[in-house]
């Protein structure tokens, strides 16, 4: 293909020759400036209408095939990421860690940035796996057994990317492990707990059986008596895990219902009078003539105070006083009952509402507590907002109090 300058120089070489020709063979003078000045111009024109060559992009070379693609860790979005994560990450070049976010350095240090991550992470079961990880091994869970304390469990997972780059993610399991092991305890105890009375109530009942009649009538009053306490135990004992897991069920919806808990005392402490006919001329009660407005469970309330007002009579000394009291603290009314017993002794104190526990577990059979009570009142309790204390003194008697937020009518 020509360019402009060849076109140009092609045209006015053939006017050159058509004006010498002209010139030798004689022709007319004007002819041969009017043949000069028409080439001229088709010259131009021909100079004009082809387009100048522009030289081709050279294309880019291709990449060598040693380029190292640029580092996850410098984009400012994965930065802006890192920061945003709850759980301890790291990220690692070569097992050096490059990049560290809060949770990671509040958990493991500041000083771990640019160390090695197998001293960073100073378990044996992160060691052999992080070392593992140069000989291409596949990503696993690690579970990091007493770390970074004893009784803790992490995990650990690794997301390889390119070169030698590893992103570590660390979480704590440590509460998913305490709440399996109180469900295996719970199931534990609460068939315990049923497998007594029920061994109880059978052994009686093949006694019976095998004397076909023959036993007197005081030994079989006394045997039947026996049966029947016990079965009243394992249901009481089922009463309260139906209640504990409906109390659990709903712990996270707040009451909503008006309720007057002055109103809820009062009957309770008539219940515990009617069936604890014992113990009635030992309840005191202080509730005050006001109402006492809140939002609440009726039902729920009713429990907690029978529980607690219940407990009270069973380890209180026969002929002293139970004193049942409602008083308001600004915004909040607290109930609290004082028995005059034995007492509790200080290490027992923070235990008290666990599951089964009980201080004198043959005194605490004896009068028929399941170990559940204090349980049930403490997640009834959580659910009105509640504050749950518990004071003791060893030989002068126990005070259980709840303090709860009164309703806008109040």
């Amino acid at each position: 293909m020509f360019d402009r300058l060849s076109s140009l120089v092609i045209a006015l070489t053939m006017v050159a020759i058509a004006a010498i020709f002209a010139a030798l063979t004689g022709g007319d003078p004007l002819a041969i400036v009017i043949m000069a000045v028409a080439g001229l111009v088709a010259a131009a024109t021909v100079h004009s209408a082809i387009p100048a060559v522009v030289p081709e992009p050279q294309s880019a070379a291709p990449p060598a095939a040693n380029d190292v693609p640029a580092s996850l860790f410098r984009h400012p979005d994965f930065a802006h990421w890192v920061d945003q994560e709850q759980e301890p990450l790291l990220g690692t070049a070569d097992n050096i860690v490059t990049i560290a976010n809060d949770a990671a350095v509040r958990l493991l240090g500041r000083h771990i940035v640019g160390a090695d991550v197998r001293t960073a992470i100073r378990h044996p079961a992160a060691t052999e796996w992080l070392s593992r990880m140069q000989d291409d091994a596949l990503p696993e869970t690690v579970n990091l057994i007493d770390f970074p304390r004893p009784g803790q469990r992490w995990t650990m997972r690794i997301a390889a990317l390119s070169g030698s780059e590893n992103i570590i993610f660390l979480s704590d399991r440590s509460a998913i492990d305490a709440a399996d092991r109180m469900r295996s305890d719970f199931v534990a105890n609460a068939s315990h707990e049923l497998r007594t009375p029920l061994a109880a109530i059978l052994g009686y009942v093949e006694t019976l059986q095998e004397m076909n009649g023959e036993t007197d009538a005081p030994t079989r009053d006394r045997f039947l008596s026996i049966i029947e306490r016990e079965a009243r135990r394992m249901q009481q004992l089922v009463i309260d895990l139906l209640s504990i897991s409906r109390v659990e069920a709903d712990r996270f919806r707040r009451p909503t219902a008006n309720v007057d808990l002055a109103m809820i005392i009062r009957t309770t402490v008539g219940q515990l009078s009617d069936s604890e006919p014992a113990r009635a001329k030992d309840l005191v009660t202080k509730l005050g003539d006001g109402a006492q407005p809140m939002l609440g469970d009726e039902a729920q309330l009713s429990q907690l105070a029978h529980n607690i007002i219940s407990n009270a009579m069973k380890y209180g000394h026969a002929g002293t006083p139970v004193t049942v009291e409602l008083v308001r603290e600004g915004r909040r009314v607290r109930l609290s009952v004082s028995d005059q017993g034995d007492g509790i002794a200080p290490d027992h104190l923070p235990r008290l509402t666990e599951r089964f526990y009980r201080v004198d577990e043959a005194r605490s059979r004896s009068v028929g507590g399941t170990g559940l009570g204090l349980a049930i009142v403490k997640h009834i309790g959580e659910r009105h907002q509640g504050q749950l204390d518990i004071d003791s003194e060893v030989g002068k008697g126990t005070r259980v109090s709840v303090t709860f937020p009164l309703s806008s009518k109040g």
